[in-house]
């Protein structure tokens, strides 16, 4: 694959960036992606190595080697087709996947491994301006009828593999607009929206329908979770009309932390405060909507939902942004004896954090602390780990000023309105009880009601779910006819 001394010849290229200075004026992507010649390098640099560790490192399977190859050999076409024979939103995928196939790429046992990720990102822009995607019609139509709750990447590509296999599928989405966190959770300067705009008229067109501003049940009382709907069906009506029903409306009940002065204005959750700011970057207006302009900002949680706050936070024009994370600060090099070809655990410094932020790490959160009922300040302990347990250090507490603190700690469960409305069982975690075996993978519990995504595997990544939504969908066919050509 590749030129077969290309990874003796040629370094790895990154992707470039925007200076801080110019992209935090903006909610653009500010991403410089590889020219044609600089992603053609990179495929060169794809080993034949015999067993591709890259295929199962990627969720999706990924057929990375033979599009390396052919991007080396400047046959773009075929290269976007093989990508969507695994992955139907390398867009999505290309931007903000964190590429487990580069951490398993066999090049990185001693060198820098293949730009994997940025070659994805190359090919797909290629395809959209070349306009090689189009919409797949079915060959023919079978006549039954899905319902898909949720439209985030799990319920976006079971929608579409079911629509091509001649489903009629009707995408019901509570938000006003078709995405689920792909819209109103990820910033803008990560994922513009154009990129999910553009493959809903795709899936229009192979005749996927979508009904947003439609929740399914009803939330608990006192949720939090983002809710923009303007109508309500209920599970009978979905049961009772489609011969097939998909939940994959994620994991959206977000991890709270019930300490003192929880209650105190200025603590919000952090997807209180992330989809605000993008349907303001829609066009729409926010009454009262949250800012962090002019505060000093205190971000707990160092995941990725964490770094997005970071980002957007400054974007605002925060004073400063300070990011705490319970565990120890990890090694800024992997082991790569121990953990190669697996994720490895490591120092992940984003994009948002080069923008401005202090990082703080083996931090605990003792109470939040205010006057006149707003947030004034955090206080704190440093923690360590002893035999695989927090233990409190001495003599560490202090109290640093916070004008605004998001919580950004993940996510717990789904919302367990929705599975409790179908009678869907639920596993040790809360979420939708269902397995992947390969015959009678995703159905839950209740006749002809099947998860996937987040809803199912609790939260995860972005290519997990459409990983998920594949396999669904293949299921969900099967289930309806008998046998399914779609692939796993």
């Amino acid at each position: 694959m590749g030129k077969v001394t290309g990874f003796l010849e040629y370094e790895r290229i990154e992707e470039g960036y925007e200076v801080v200075e110019t992209r935090v004026k903006n909610y653009k992507e500010f991403v410089i992606g590889l020219t044609a010649e600089q992603a053609q390098v990179q495929g060169a640099r794809c080993m034949d190595c015999g067993t591709p560790f890259c295929n199962n490192g990627c969720p999706v399977n990924n057929i990375i080697p033979d599009f390396n190859d052919l991007v080396y050999r400047n046959d773009w076409k075929n290269a976007i087709t093989v990508l969507h024979t695994t992955n139907n939103f390398p867009e999505f995928t290309g931007r903000i996947c964190p590429a487990p196939c580069e951490a398993s790429c066999t090049l990185n046992v001693n060198d820098d491994p293949v730009g994997i990720k940025s070659i994805e990102h190359a090919i797909i822009d290629r395809a959209w301006a070349e306009g090689w995607v189009k919409p797949q019609l079915p060959k023919f139509k079978t006549g039954k009828k899905v319902a898909v709750i949720g439209s985030g990447p799990a319920g976006l590509a079971a929608a579409q593999q079911l629509a091509r296999a001649g489903h009629d599928v009707v995408v019901f989405e509570k938000n006003d607009r078709v995405g689920g966190l792909l819209r109103y959770g990820i910033p803008d300067f990560k994922m513009e929206k154009s990129h999910i705009d553009r493959r809903t008229e795709q899936l229009k067109a192979e005749g996927v329908v979508f009904r947003c501003g439609v929740i399914v049940g009803e939330l608990p009382k006192g949720s939090k979770v983002t809710n923009w709907a303007k109508e309500r069906v209920t599970p009978e009506q979905l049961q009772a009309e489609f011969d097939a029903v998909l939940l994959a409306a994620g994991s959206e009940v977000s991890r709270d932390l019930p300490v003192p002065g929880r209650d105190l204005d200025g603590v919000h959750f952090a997807m209180e405060f992330l989809p605000q700011q993008n349907k303001v970057n829609a066009g729409d207006k926010v009454k009262g909507q949250l800012r962090a302009d002019g505060k000093h900002v205190i971000v707990i949680g160092g995941g990725d939902t964490g770094s997005d706050c970071v980002g957007t936070s400054n974007r605002h024009g925060a004073v400063n942004v300070t990011q705490f994370e319970l565990l120890p600060m990890p090694p800024e090099q992997e082991n790569k004896d121990l953990t190669w070809p697996y994720w490895p655990y490591k120092l992940r410094t984003s994009s948002s954090h080069e923008e401005g932020c202090q990082r703080e790490f083996a931090i605990a959160t003792k109470e939040f602390v205010g006057e006149k009922g707003k947030v004034t300040g955090v206080k704190t302990v440093r923690v360590q780990w002893e035999g695989g347990k927090m233990v409190e250090v001495p003599g560490s507490e202090q109290v640093l000023k916070a004008d605004m603190v998001l919580l950004a700690m993940g996510f717990t469960n789904p919302v367990n309105t929705l599975l409790e409305g179908f009678g869907v069982e639920r596993d040790a975690r809360g979420n939708a009880k269902a397995t992947t075996d390969f015959t009678g993978g995703y159905a839950t519990n209740v006749a002809k009601v099947f998860a996937a995504g987040d809803v199912r595997r609790g939260q995860s990544l972005v290519v997990w779910a459409i990983r998920e939504g594949r396999q669904a969908a293949r299921a969900i066919d099967e289930f309806l006819m008998g046998a399914s050509d779609l692939p796993r």
